[in-house]
């Protein structure tokens, strides 16, 4: 163990803690014997960070009994196994910011789980009820209700992401998990708790759905978006056509004659964002974060985006380089073919057009020379016809 306090720290009573802890859950026995220990004054509490280095300050484990001790452990091996560092990455930019906030939310996610499995944790724990929020949620759904704080918390950039203080460097210290061993503890884990499951049938089901997800993922959907997106305005960039704006090199050798030129198009991408009623406020709330998602994942920016809200009517057309620059309104019926419409008779008729939808709306029959994605939001959309190309998108109470 490397060693970066002044004060002795009470080995015997940690290592007795983590052995309480993985003999009382042994399907978490391999992580939390994964973490390796640096004591350091700096740290307020127990933190991790990315490489599964678990940070406990001297004071706080002789202030603590075993039993709570116990619970620590398994709470910040919890940061690592549910990866909230690399969810923490694929949040808005907006969202990353505020490592407080987003270290609370997590933490409400963990510790529901762990009063559920009636395992102590020390006075001053956080969970949903504190901030009046319910049971049974993942962090990114904790967050929005989170409101600005002062309190001190931080359980290192194995949870928020961001590094503490106290945090030795990648190079310094014990070497800790590469990325790939910490995927593959991971699953182990999973498969720990699912047979822990098969064999006795009780476990919170917060590691339950954790382990059903890991071990049997759905398609990331951001991904497939913006790979759509991306691979949609690869297309249409790969148009060409002859314009006598340029005028071809070829002309200096033919006196009199002006060929034109080659020239490929800059695309152009419309963004249909139902606004209807049946529209709730998280799926607007998804559809806003798709829309930054494309802007930034596709590289498109000035006037290339155009932003249309639409129910049965369309309401706002906005150019746009920011989500923030969006003008949202609506609230009444559905119908997604008028602002598909709307789109291609623009001046700048676009190459590629997303429609942001619940998908309860009427769809055309077929697009001439424009490639369409339909981007399906919540839990069960019905499907739009074959030639679309669809993405699910999940709410935002789904990772």
């Amino acid at each position: 163990m490397a060693d970066t306090t002044g004060g002795a720290l009470d080995r015997g009573k940690l290592l007795a803690a983590r052995y309480r802890a993985a003999t009382d859950r042994p399907y978490l026995a391999s992580a939390l014997y994964a973490l390796s220990v640096v004591p350091s004054d700096r740290v307020p509490t127990m933190g991790v960070d990315r490489h599964w280095r678990c940070y406990v300050s001297p004071g706080f484990v002789d202030a603590t009994p075993v039993t709570e001790l116990a619970g620590v452990w398994i709470h910040e091996v919890a940061h690592l196994l549910r990866d909230h560092h690399g969810r923490t990455d694929r949040l808005p930019a907006a969202d990353q910011g505020d490592a407080l906030r987003i270290n609370l939310a997590q933490d409400c996610e963990i510790n529901d789980d762990l009063l559920a499995d009636r395992i102590p944790l020390p006075a001053g724990r956080v969970e949903p009820r504190t901030f009046g929020l319910p049971t049974g949620k993942l962090f990114e759904a904790y967050l929005p209700g989170i409101p600005p704080q002062t309190l001190l918390l931080n359980c290192g950039s194995g949870a928020h992401g961001r590094p503490a203080p106290w945090e030795l460097g990648a190079a310094a210290g014990p070497a800790g998990l590469s990325g790939v061993e910490a995927e593959a503890l991971r699953r182990h884990t999973a498969e720990a708790i699912r047979a822990r499951v098969r064999s006795r049938g009780q476990l919170p089901e917060g590691w339950r759905r954790w382990a059903d997800r890991l071990l049997e993922p759905t398609v990331d959907w951001r991904r497939v978006l913006a790979g759509a997106v991306r691979e949609a305005v690869a297309w249409a960039a790969g148009a060409v056509d002859y314009t006598y704006r340029r005028p071809s090199r070829r002309s200096a050798a033919l006196r009199g004659v002006v060929l034109p030129s080659l020239r490929r198009p800059l695309p152009r991408v419309t963004v249909v964002i139902d606004t209807s009623g049946s529209m709730g406020d998280g799926e607007l709330t998804a559809a806003l974060t798709e829309v930054t998602g494309v802007l930034r994942e596709v590289g498109l920016q000035g006037n290339r985006v155009t932003v249309l809200a639409c129910d049965a009517d369309v309401h706002t057309v906005s150019r746009v380089v920011t989500a923030e620059q969006i003008t949202l309104a609506g609230g009444g019926g559905t119908d997604m073919r008028v602002g598909i419409s709307a789109a291609l008779a623009m001046r700048d008729r676009p190459n590629v057009v997303v429609v942001l939808t619940d998908g309860y709306t009427p769809w055309p029959d077929q697009i001439p020379s424009c490639r369409l994605i339909a981007a399906l939001i919540g839990p069960t959309p019905p499907s739009p016809p074959d030639w679309v190309e669809t993405v699910r998108i999940g709410t935002p109470d789904l990772p």
